[in-house]
C-alpha cells in the first residue's frame, strides 16, 4: 500500500537501517496543490545490458554486468506538465487565502534559472495537465531536478543509467519487466504501433513490479550519464552504483526507455541512445536554445532521490555548472 504524505528522509534512512526499503510517499510541491509519488526502491544486485542473443539488442548494451545499487527513490510516473508548467514558466506559487496563507519559498528556489520561453507551442498540441512534459533539454530536465531541491529541501536529480535499468527490470531479466514478447507490450507502454503518433497522459497503462508507469514508452527519459556507446567494456562487474558523470558538453547524454514515436526494441529495459544536435535541427534560434528541443517531441525525464547518496556522486552537484554547453 501507498503512504501517503511526505516522509522525512531520516525515516527511510532508519528503514534501510533495519534491512527494511525505504518507504514511498507523495511530495507536494510547497505553496501549490501539485503533487507526485515518489516509490521506494530497495538496494540489491542486478545483471546490467542485455545478452547477446536478445532480439532487437545493440553492441552498445554489453558485455553485461553486475551491478550493486543503494536504495533509493523513483517518481512512479514520468515528470508532468502539471510539475514542470511551474518551473518553467514561474507559476510556482498559489495565491493565498485567509484561511491558508501562503508559505514562503525555501531559500534558493527563486534563485534558480528559467527556461527562456520556447518558439511555438511547448506541448506542440498535445495538451498538458497529466500529460508528460516533452522536449526539454538534459540541460532543463538538470535545472528543473534542482529547482525542486530549493523548493523541497530534498535533493532530488536524474537517475543514473544503472538505477533507471534497475527499477525499469523490477527484479526481471527479460527484454521487458513483463518478458520477452513484445505482442504484450500495448499493455504496459505507448508505442510507435499504438501511440496514434502522439504522447499519453502518465499512468494510463499498466505499471511494472514495482508500481512504476510507463519506464517503456511513453516519453523517452533523460538521464544523468554521459552516453558512451562503449562505456560498458570499463565498467568493472560488482562495482557499486556507476556512473559515467557528464562533462560540459551538450551531446550526448543518454536517454531511456524508449517513446510514443519509437518501436518496440528501443523499449526494451536495457536499449540505450545518446541525444544529439538533430534534436533541434528545426531551431530557428542562434544559437539553439539551451532549453527546448523543436525535433525531440518525444524526450521527458522522471526523478529520483537517493536514500544515501552513493559515493560517487557526492559532491557531483555542487560542482553542475549551469553553462550553456550544457
Amino acid at each position: 500500500m501507498v503512504k501517503r504524505g511526505t516522509v522525512l528522509a531520516a525515516c527511510g534512512i532508519a528503514a534501510l537501517a533495519a534491512g527494511q526499503p525505504p518507504s514511498t510517499y507523495t511530495e507536494t510541491i510547497p505553496g501549490t496543490r501539485v503533487s507526485f509519488e515518489m516509490v521506494a526502491i530497495p538496494s540489491g544486485h542486478f545483471t546490467m545490458g542485455s545478452p547477446a542473443t536478445e532480439k532487437g539488442r545493440t553492441a552498445s548494451e554489453g558485455p553485461t554486468h553486475d551491478v550493486e545499487l543503494r536504495a533509493f527513490w523513483i517518481g512512479r510516473t514520468e515528470v508532468t506538465w502539471d510539475e514542470y508548467d511551474l518551473f518553467a514558466f514561474s507559476m510556482d506559487l498559489e495565491r493565498p487565502s485567509s484561511a491558508q496563507p501562503r508559505p514562503a519559498p525555501p531559500s534558493g528556489a527563486d534563485a534558480v534559472t528559467r527556461p527562456t520561453p520556447p518558439y511555438g507551442d511547448e506541448s506542440f498540441g498535445y495538451g498538458k495537465g497529466k500529460q508528460p512534459a516533452i522536449n526539454m533539454t538534459w540541460h532543463a530536465a538538470m535545472e528543473y531536478c534542482r529547482w525542486l531541491s530549493a523548493k523541497t529541501g530534498k535533493t532530488y536529480r536524474l537517475p543514473t543509467e544503472a538505477e533507471w535499468e534497475y527499477a525499469a527490470r523490477a527484479g526481471t531479466t527479460t527484454a521487458y519487466s513483463f518478458g520477452n514478447d513484445a505482442r504484450a507490450l500495448g499493455e504496459y507502454a505507448w508505442t510507435r504501433e499504438n501511440s496514434g503518433e502522439r504522447p499519453h497522459p502518465v499512468a494510463t497503462k499498466k505499471p511494472n513490479a514495482w508500481g512504476l508507469f510507463d519506464m517503456h514508452g511513453n516519453v523517452s527519459e533523460w538521464i544523468l550519464d554521459q552516453y558512451d556507446a562503449g562505456y560498458y567494456r570499463t565498467v568493472q562487474p560488482g562495482t557499486v552504483g556507476p556512473v559515467l558523470l557528464p562533462g560540459n558538453h551538450r551531446f550526448p547524454h543518454v536517454s531511456r526507455g524508449g517513446s510514443w514515436d519509437d518501436e518496440a526494441s528501443l523499449a526494451r529495459s536495457a536499449a540505450r541512445r545518446g541525444s544529439a544536435p538533430d534534436w533541434s535541427r528545426r531551431d530557428p534560434q542562434s544559437p539553439k536554445s539551451i532549453w527546448w528541443h523543436t525535433n525531440a517531441l518525444f524526450a521527458g525525464f522522471r526523478v529520483v532521490r537517493a536514500v544515501e547518496e552513493q559515493d560517487n556522486l557526492k559532491g557531483f552537484r555542487s560542482a553542475i555548472t549551469r553553462d550553456s554547453s550544457q
